[in-house]
Order: C-alpha cells, then sequence, then structure tokens
C-alpha cells in the first residue's frame, strides 16, 4: 500500500482505540479521565446498564485508616443520640404565647325581668347591641333605669322643641334627649333648654352620668356610652343616639349629680 494511505489509517486507528476501550468499561464513550490511564486518580463510577457515568471526588483522602476510624467516632460522639421509643407527641411544636393565652369572654348578656327592668350586661360599662344599650350589672338601679327608658326612644328622629312639651314625644333634640335621661334617674321634674344644663348639678364628671352643656347644644355621657343627637358619621341632627365614639368636649362645661 502507498505511503500516502497508510498515514490516514494509523491516524484514525489512535482515534477509534480509546473510544472502543472506554465501551468495553462501560464508560461514556467520549469520557477522558484527567489523570491518564494508569488508575493513579479515580474514574467516572459505573452506572450500570444506562451507560451514563458520575463524576466522583477527584481529592483523594490523605488520612490513614486508623485517622479516618477515630474521627468517625468523634462526630459520633456528638452526635444527638435518637431512641427508638421517642414519644412521637414531642415532636410536635409547641403553640405561640399567644395562642396559648386565654382570649378575654364576651360580656355576660342578661335580661332584667324585674318590673321596669331591661337588658344588662356583667360589669361596669354599657355596651351597644344593634343599637340598643345594655346597662351594666354594677350601675345603680336609677342609672339603669335611665339606660332602659332611654332605649325607648333611641332611633327617634330630630325634632326641634322635641320632649319639652312632655318627656313623651314623636322626636326629640338635645336638650329633650338629655332631660329624658335625667328624669328617668329621678334627677329631673321637667325638661330643661340646653343652656340650663350648664349649671345643672355639681360640676365635673360623675362617676355614672356626665352631662356636657354649652350653649347651643348639650350631651351626655352615660356608663361609658355617649347619648347624643349628633351623628359625626352621617352629618347633623339625627336624633338620640347612643354612640361608642367620644367628641371633643372643648367649650362644653362637665356638669353631674352627686352620687351619680
Amino acid at each position: 500500500m502507498p505511503l500516502r494511505f497508510r498515514y490516514p489509517i494509523f491516524v484514525l486507528l489512535l482515534a477509534v482505540a480509546p473510544v472502543a476501550h472506554a465501551q468495553q468499561q462501560g464508560l461514556h464513550p467520549f469520557y477522558q479521565p484527567p489523570g491518564g490511564v494508569d488508575g493513579s486518580i479515580p474514574r467516572a463510577e459505573r452506572v450500570g446498564a444506562v451507560g451514563g457515568f458520575r463524576p466522583v471526588s477527584l481529592v483523594q483522602d490523605a488520612r490513614s485508616p486508623e485517622e479516618q476510624e477515630r474521627d468517625r467516632r468523634r462526630s459520633a460522639a456528638f452526635a444527638e443520640p435518637v431512641s427508638a421509643n421517642r414519644d412521637r407527641r414531642s415532636t410536635r411544636e409547641e403553640p405561640a404565647a399567644e395562642s396559648r393565652a386565654e382570649v378575654p369572654s364576651e360580656p355576660a348578656l342578661t335580661l332584667d325581668r324585674s318590673a321596669g327592668g331591661g337588658p344588662t350586661v356583667s360589669g361596669s360599662r354599657a355596651v351597644i347591641r344593634r343599637g340598643i344599650a345594655y346597662a351594666p350589672a354594677a350601675a345603680p338601679e336609677n342609672v339603669k333605669r335611665a339606660i332602659w327608658a332611654l332605649n325607648r326612644i333611641v332611633g327617634r328622629p330630630y325634632k326641634w322643641g322635641g320632649g319639652h312639651g312632655s318627656f313623651q314625644d314623636s322626636g326629640y333634640d338635645c336638650s329633650g334627649t338629655v332631660s329624658y335621661a335625667l328624669h328617668h334617674a329621678g334627677f329631673l321634674a321637667s325638661p330643661i333648654p340646653s343652656s340650663d344644663f350648664a349649671h345643672f348639678g355639681d360640676r365635673g364628671r360623675g362617676r355614672w352620668i356626665t352631662v356636657y352643656a354649652r350653649r347651643g347644644h348639650v350631651f351626655a355621657v352615660i356608663a361609658g356610652l355617649r347619648l347624643d343627637t349628633t351623628d359625626f358619621r352621617l352629618g347633623g341632627d339625627v336624633g338620640p343616639r347612643w354612640h361608642l365614639d367620644g367628641r371633643d368636649t372643648g367649650g362644653f362645661e362637665a356638669r353631674h349629680i352627686s352620687g351619680a
């Protein structure tokens, strides 16, 4: 065979030989170990019938077998032992402190069925349910009667001069509403205008009933609830209503009856 044909054939054999050797060893045909073929550096792990390969670490462990065993025992000594009979309940997470804390219960709502009685709530502060006030159980009887009586007119419309000719009316203005409350608490015999409330009773706030008066308007706070004909959400005068929110008392004179 001429020499010019022998050289390409020789080069082709050099290229095919490593591929055939790799296939016989169960390695990927195009995998070339970085350390040659002398076995000094670990080759790829054989994966079996799938014919693939998985690289392994090329860093050799320089420790002796005795040192490896010593380090293995030392690591095991620091490992936390897990009992085979460990109670499964101990693996549950503890609830947060907030969830374990006792949630305050709602105040108990009852109905006083005595003569002239009405809805009552435990404690010393009135509450509102569907527009109706529940009198606190700790309040004096006359304060409870005032709250229960006011529930009968709450919701009626604002009427200028309403509640002045008679405590019973189809509508009420501010002074007529407060006069109605004080009448049923036993403190007022007949209605009075808002300007007269500025001199009513004693100065300062009361334990259960406080009247706030100025020229042109008056409202009261009874057992923590505001009794007013003005609704700031709707705007303007709407008639007698119970309110949870307060209002600015600047310019008002705070008055109360001794013992209330």
